[in-house]
C-alpha cells in the first residue's frame, strides 16, 4: 500500500498530477490544496490513500494527514466512491467539514456536484461518531453560524462561498453581524 509520495510534478493532467517519484511516474488525483502546494514547490511530498479495484489501482493525494483521514472515513459511507469522497475533501478544509458534520449540515454536502439529499444525510449520519468536531463550539455560536449561512444564502451566496465568507469572520459575532462583515469583506 502506497501512503506518501515525495517528488517533483512532471506534469498536470485533467485526471491528476503526475509525480516523478525516482524516475518513476505516478498518476495522483490529488485535492486542490495538495495541487496548490506541487505548484509552489520544487519537491513535494503529498499523503496518498491507494484505491485498489480489479480492474485499476488509483491514488488520491493529499496535503496532509488531516484530508486523507477524512477522505478515508468518506469511503466508509454507503454509495460514497474515491471520486465523489475527492469531491467532498476538495471543496473545503478538514475542519470545515468535521463542523458540518457535528452540526448536522447536509445542505453543505448537498452543494457538492454528485451528492443528493439522501447520500449527504448518510454522510452525516453515518460519520458524526467517528469525526465529530473535536471540542464543539457552545450552541449559540454553532446556531448563529447557520443563521448567517442561511441568510448569505437567501442573498445569492452558494453554500461552499457563503462559508468561505464565514470563514473570514469573528465567530464570536452575532449572526447579524457575521452577515455584515462577510458583505463588507466580499465589497
Amino acid at each position: 500500500m502506497i501512503a506518501r509520495l515525495r517528488g517533483t510534478v512532471v506534469a498536470h493532467r485533467p485526471d491528476g498530477l503526475v509525480l516523478d517519484v525516482n524516475g518513476v511516474g505516478y498518476l495522483v488525483a490529488a485535492t486542490p490544496t495538495a495541487v496548490r502546494r506541487a505548484e509552489s514547490a520544487g519537491e513535494v511530498t503529498l499523503e496518498v490513500h491507494t484505491h485498489v479495484r480489479e480492474d485499476a489501482l488509483q491514488l488520491y493525494g493529499f496535503a496532509d494527514a488531516a484530508e486523507r483521514e477524512l477522505f478515508e472515513h468518506l469511503l466508509s459511507v454507503s454509495g460514497v466512491g474515491p471520486k465523489v469522497a475527492l469531491a467532498i475533501v476538495s471543496g473545503s478544509s478538514p475542519a470545515d467539514l468535521r463542523r458540518a458534520i457535528a452540526l448536522e449540515d447536509t445542505a453543505r454536502f448537498e452543494a457538492i456536484p454528485g451528492i443528493g439529499k439522501k447520500t449527504a444525510q448518510r454522510v452525516v449520519l453515518e460519520l458524526k461518531e467517528k469525526v465529530g468536531s473535536g471540542a464543539p463550539a457552545p450552541e449559540t455560536r454553532q446556531d448563529g453560524h447557520l443563521v448567517a449561512r442561511d441568510a448569505l444564502i437567501e442573498l445569492g451566496y452558494s453554500v461552499v462561498d457563503a462559508e468561505r465568507a464565514l470563514a473570514e469572520v469573528d465567530p464570536e459575532l452575532p449572526a447579524e453581524e457575521r452577515v455584515r462583515e462577510a458583505l463588507r469583506q466580499a465589497a
